[in-house]
């Protein structure tokens, strides 16, 4: 389903349709205060699976947010094209502009190292309502992002804040999805004001666009990205020698039977001819040298997955609103593409190794920003805004949600330069405030 018109693009605080001089729709105001803010900067230096810096041309979360919004935003004007072919034109229409400003916030409250670090927040802050990254996101653009002194966040149109929510629901709303929440109680103010005409856990086809969007690009990219390093063996999963995709294929199923993901070991028929379904598209290939062939013959298989999945998908009137459909198949195929990166690089025991170095400075900077937070006297380790921050808090909680925030919005880097100052072990004796 979607907003209907009359509502769509309404502010939570400014309550102008449009500025005088300013010809852009509301949903393009939307998404040029994203581009701009210091938020979607920041995701620049924030894992996508292995660190940013690590040497090869990875993805990073900023990369991946701008392919997202590319993709969203053909996925969005692909059904406008549809719906007026079939003379379908719904009160409750899809807004291009809307998906792809949603596709650049969708990721915003993504912390430092990935998900590995977002768990361990989640653990640290669960006496406070957890942590959860797409509730994050949702916080920093209706609370800390900056756009003007009389009001918070970003203050984006109903649209465009009920596209970013994956997970309409608070934490332990939804059985189904006991570790994935949309928003945190601090925010229903606002999570209501963009859901006020939405009906139970339903996203919005703005919502479920950015959704697919997401899935789509992670997959496809994810799977360039580590065989181009080294780590993914295509050539072995695409070859005459099936021994790599049974030996892939068992791990899978072995993972999930491990975490307790009954209803996906109950489909191994399902998922496995889905696999092999695209292990059937991909290139003969060796092992990746960057010869011309092969970066020829790379960006034609990625450019052929991601229209293979855009026009998976399509879009039907259901009750008088529009709905996202997407062919089960290709789902599949999709869920079996992103397994590959959980198999070959996240398990790999060298970022096994890595992610236990991470979560201990998380843990060692939490424990010290909680416990200076509750001491005025000690405050100045915050930057500025964070001590202003903490003068309007009024309890203990207040104040730990508030280094929360600190810490899942640093960079990688400024997450190495503060946690080395405060153990001692920095080289760098400079006053540069990283966190400026």
């Amino acid at each position: 389903m979607s907003l209907p018109l009359s509502i769509r693009n309404e502010r939570h605080h400014e309550k102008r349709l449009r500025q005088n001089g300013d010809h852009r729709t509301p949903a393009q105001r939307d998404r040029d205060r994203l581009i701009y803010s210091s938020a979607l900067r920041r995701l620049a230096e924030v894992t996508q699976v292995v660190a940013a810096n690590s040497g090869y041309v990875f993805h990073n979360r900023l990369t991946h947010s701008l392919q997202v919004a590319q993709v969203g935003r053909r996925l969005a004007e692909k059904f406008i094209i549809i719906q007026n072919e079939r003379g379908v034109f719904p009160s409750d229409g899809i807004d291009p502009d809307a998906v792809e400003a949603a596709c650049l916030a969708h990721d915003l409250g993504h912390p430092p190292y990935g998900h590995v670090i977002e768990h361990e927040l989640d653990t640290l802050c669960a006496d406070i309502g957890g942590f959860e990254g797409n509730a994050q996101s949702f916080r920093i653009i209706t609370k800390l992002a900056f756009h003007s002194p009389t009001y918070p966040g970003l203050d984006l149109t109903r649209a465009t804040l009920a596209a970013v929510i994956k997970y309409p629901w608070a934490k332990g709303e939804n059985p189904r999805k006991p570790n994935k929440w949309g928003y945190y109680l601090s925010e229903k103010d606002d999570f209501d004001f963009s859901r006020s005409h939405a009906t139970g856990q339903t996203r919005t086809t703005e919502a479920s666009l950015m959704d697919w969007a997401d899935d789509i690009t992670y997959s496809v990219h994810d799977l360039e990205d580590f065989y181009r390093a080294g780590r993914l063996p295509l050539h072995l999963l695409s070859g005459t020698d099936d021994r790599e995709r049974k030996a892939f294929l068992d791990k899978v199923f072995a993972r999930h039977q491990s975490i307790g993901s009954t209803e996906f070991v109950s489909r191994r028929p399902e998922l496995e001819s889905a696999f092999e379904q695209v292990s059937r598209l991909f290139p003969p290939m060796q092992e990746y040298r960057g010869t011309t062939n092969q970066r020829t013959a790379l960006r034609n298989f990625t450019g052929l997955l991601i229209s293979r999945y855009i026009n998976g998908a399509d879009v039907i009137q259901e009750d008088g609103h529009m709905q996202l459909t997407i062919d089960g198949k290709l789902e599949d195929e999709v869920a079996m593409l992103k397994e590959l990166i959980w198999i070959y690089v996240i398990r790999d025991p060298a970022l096994a190794t890595q992610q236990i170095g991470q979560r201990h400075m998380i843990k060692h900077l939490f424990k010290t920003y909680v416990d200076a937070a509750e001491s005025k006297e000690s405050w100045s380790i915050f930057p500025t805004y964070y001590q202003e921050r903490l003068e309007k808090t009024t309890s203990s909680e207040e104040r730990k949600r508030t280094c929360a925030d600190l810490i899942s919005g640093m960079t990688e880097t400024q997450v190495s330069k503060i946690y080395n100052r405060i153990t001692g072990n920095s080289a760098d004796h400079s006053l540069n405030d990283p966190l400026r």
